[in-house]
């Protein structure tokens, strides 16, 4: 695996990261932020009430809140964790603040992935629907090619790779009281029943353990910062400066700020995803009233993810001091085991198990939440039951083999993973963002008038031009009992998705 690693993956790695997603990232965030005039700060309050809203009925189908849910159990987890840690013993505290600036920015760019994702997406049997980057690149840019060709890197990157992230942090943080193997055992049997009920349980169970998880880590942070209230101008004074290679903390680290950017912006996207084309997976499949809802509620998610719970890692790890944490020292690369060192610090040996049942239960929903990415994906490449059975297994596997893998090489291969899987996405968004301008003109206008938006996906003044959906309204609001197994065509052809063999557009009754 290390040959492996230093002759392909470290080079493919650092191409994409030093040369392309760096400048692609932040300038797509910078476009996207303009364009819709600060969307991700003036509507910044109807986030917090379109998810409050939320939690009501989907008509069978998933709710707002669910979606939000899966969409935020695969963002916060080894990310934010683990992540954090790695880009503080990598890049300094300066990666911090890059974390930041990344989440700011991606907040604008989740809203127009997750919006395009809700506009393209196609109904399915269960009353939910299925859509994402494969999807509006077949139906909104007419590439079933370029949609295939994302859709095989998401299902590497959250099927095998990033599953193998979150088992691999689990183990790390447990590892000295469990052994390897049974790591790999417990979770394995615990992952299983789950991941064979389908995309609808793995939604009903994200709902319900990833929101207590994530409550108490974040509490636990503010009591850390209560206790040190007077250290934490200092704190931000040294991530702003480090940033840019001002002050103590900057010194002893390797690359300066060119190793601040590039691990802020490399841990703060696997961490938000923000811009990677996963979360529009799990927006797509929310029943509303209008895309740019899910949109809002998508780009919550970013902040939600990284202003809050990895600055809440942050300033765990800077407060614990020198013997914990020392910005220039302490540079060999670190992940859960860091944070669970500095919490130790904090509160003592017992927030130690705390932190580990919080990791594992993290990364637990993030493995639910990748797996879903990697089951409407599969559906779109057309892959049946029989498929999707043995894909379950493999992702099983990759479950077991990521407990007992070194922390480097399972980190490698995520970052390739998701780094051309950005790309791909990227451009697929900067070319239909009219589209995702249009729907935010289109929900302003309406909400001004009557504080609330329905989508109308043609004759509508505000769209570059009309959509062809079956999802607007959904064939059961049109008095239809279902849809076809495989959903509809996402290319509106006669190739259906699922391969159900049914023309695309009719009903099965």
């Amino acid at each position: 695996m290390d040959i492996l690693q230093e002759s392909l993956i470290d080079p493919i790695s650092a191409f994409l990261w030093n040369y392309v997603l760096v400048y692609l990232l932040i300038g797509a965030g910078i476009y996207f932020t303009i364009r819709t005039r600060f969307v991700q700060f003036r509507l910044f309050g109807r986030m917090l009430t379109l998810i409050t809203e939320s939690r009501a009925g989907a008509e069978g189908g998933i709710s707002s809140f669910q979606a939000f849910s899966v969409g935020l159990a695969s963002r916060v987890g080894t990310g934010n964790i683990a992540g954090v840690a790695i880009a503080l013993t990598l890049g300094g505290p300066g990666a911090v603040f890059w974390m930041w600036m990344v989440a700011l920015l991606g907040m604008a760019t989740a809203f127009v992935e997750s919006a395009l994702a809700q506009v393209y997406k196609i109904p399915w049997e269960d009353k939910s629907f299925r859509g994402g980057p494969a999807y509006y690149i077949q139906r909104g840019l007419g590439s079933r090619t370029w949609g295939s060709i994302f859709a095989l890197l998401l299902i590497f990157a959250f099927g095998i790779a990033f599953n193998m992230v979150q088992a691999n942090t689990i183990s790390d943080v447990i590892n000295d009281r469990v052994t390897e193997g049974w790591v790999a055992l417990i979770l394995m049997v615990l992952v299983a029943p789950v991941l064979f009920g389908g995309i609808r349980r793995v939604a009903t169970v994200a709902e319900k353990i990833f929101p207590p998880a994530a409550a108490i880590y974040v509490l636990m942070a503010v009591v850390v910062i209560a206790l040190n209230i007077t250290e934490i101008p200092g704190v931000i004074a040294d991530i702003v400066g480090a940033a840019f290679g001002l002050g103590e903390a900057a010194a002893g680290i390797a690359g300066g700020i060119a190793a601040a950017m590039l691990n802020g912006v490399k841990r703060g996207l696997f961490s938000n995803e923000a811009g990677m084309g996963s979360a529009p997976n799990a927006a797509a499949t929310a029943t509303t009233t209008h895309p740019a809802k899910q949109g809002l509620i998508q780009s919550l998610g970013v902040f939600v993810d990284t202003i809050l719970v990895c600055s809440a890692t942050a300033f765990i790890i800077l407060l614990a001091g020198p013997s914990v944490y020392d910005p220039g020292t302490t540079t060999d690369a670190q992940g859960a085991s860091l944070t669970q060192a500095a919490l130790t610090e904090h509160f003592g040996s017992w927030s130690a198990w705390v932190l580990a049942v919080i990791v594992t239960v993290l990364a637990f929903s993030s493995i639910l939440g990748n797996y879903s990415y990697s089951e409407g994906n599969l559906e779109f490449l057309g892959i049946g039951n029989r498929g999707l059975t043995v894909f379950r297994f493999l992702v099983l596997l990759s479950v077991g083999i990521g407990s007992m893998l070194a922390l480097e090489p399972v980190w490698a291969l995520a970052d390739v993973g998701m780094g051309l899987m950005a790309v791909v996405n990227l451009v697929a968004i900067l070319l239909l963002f009219p589209m995702a301008l249009g729907v935010l003109k289109d929900f302003e206008a309406q909400w001004g008038v009557r504080h609330d938006a329905d989508f109308a996906p043609q004759g509508n003044e505000f769209l570059p031009k009309a959509v062809e959906s079956d999802a607007w309204p959904p064939p059961w609001h049109q008095g239809e009992e279902s849809v076809p197994a495989g959903g509809s065509d996402p290319a509106g052809g006669s190739d259906p998705v699922g391969g159900s063999g049914e023309s695309p557009g009719t009903t099965q009754t």
